[in-house]
């Protein structure tokens, strides 16, 4: 395994190669990542390819998650969809060194031109991060991983409780050493853990296997921390959906929604 030691997610080892760190690990394997760095990393390859225009907004991202993204090297693609004078379409990659993609993610884009219409939002819904308090991670059998490069407040619930919960989240390290944390990649990083913090079943009994993650803003996001005010609905086939209302300290700025199999651990 070649992993880099860096105090951040990932090392760019070139413009679209990138080495994870141990930060990168999930809490349940201990060679895959949990899936929120790499969707920010793809996000970042959207925000940074060639071409890319600084009038167009990310409004949508579609993650097809095709396996476990291991702790290896990874290369990022791009390609244009469609280019359009308000909308684009951009799709990127990731594949880990002499394996096959396993992530996949398509991007709407759109026009920004601040101030050219009425704003119509609502303040802040939530209770701020400074009011809600730092509770345990469920336990993890390793040291380091994405459970302590996140700091975590629950305005309402915990990750040892079943149900909807309220979490505000902030990365402690960043993306990409070395670079500034996008927004974006704020966001990102955290969209995957609506389903973690509020399950309905008990991860020890049961298995969740999110395989996509959607992620819609009709807002840039602000500030370090973003929230997630969460639930999970399971149906009894083992089909079950996550569905999370995204918020900053600013107020609501878009929902994500996780398709997840569920079943019962051998």
């Amino acid at each position: 395994m070649t992993m880099s030691q860096a105090e951040a997610f990932y090392e760019r080892e070139a413009s679209d190669r990138f080495l994870p760190t141990a930060y990168t690990r999930g809490p349940w394997a201990a060679d895959s990542q949990h899936a929120g760095p790499p969707a920010a990393l793809l996000a970042l390859a959207v925000e940074q390819r060639p071409g890319a225009r600084p009038d167009m907004r990310v409004t949508r991202l579609t993650y097809e998650i095709m396996r476990p993204v291991p702790i290896r090297p990874l290369t990022v693609t791009t390609r244009v969809l469609r280019a359009g004078r308000s909308v684009e379409l951009v799709e990127a990659a990731l594949t880990p060194d002499g394996g096959q993609e396993v992530m996949r993610a398509t991007a709407l884009l759109m026009k920004a031109a601040p101030g050219s219409v009425p704003e119509a939002a609502p303040g802040p819904q939530v209770p701020g991060p400074e009011a809600a308090p730092t509770k345990a991670f469920f336990p993890v059998p390793w040291d380091q991983g994405y459970h302590t490069a996140m700091e975590l407040r629950f305005a309402a619930g915990s990750f040892l409780e079943s149900g909807p919960a309220t979490a505000w989240m902030r990365m402690r390290v960043p993306l990409v050493a070395g670079e500034e944390i996008t927004p974006l990649s704020r966001v990102l990083t955290a969209a995957d853990s609506g389903n973690g913090i509020s399950a309905e079943l008990d991860f020890h009994r049961y298995v969740f296997v999110n395989a996509d993650l959607t992620v819609s803003l009709h807002r840039h996001p602000v500030g370090e921390w973003v929230c997630l005010d969460a639930r999970t609905m399971v149906d009894g086939a083992g089909i079950g959906l996550a569905e999370s209302a995204l918020h900053d300290e600013k107020g609501p700025l878009g929902r994500s929604t996780q398709s997840l199999y569920v079943a019962a651990r051998d």
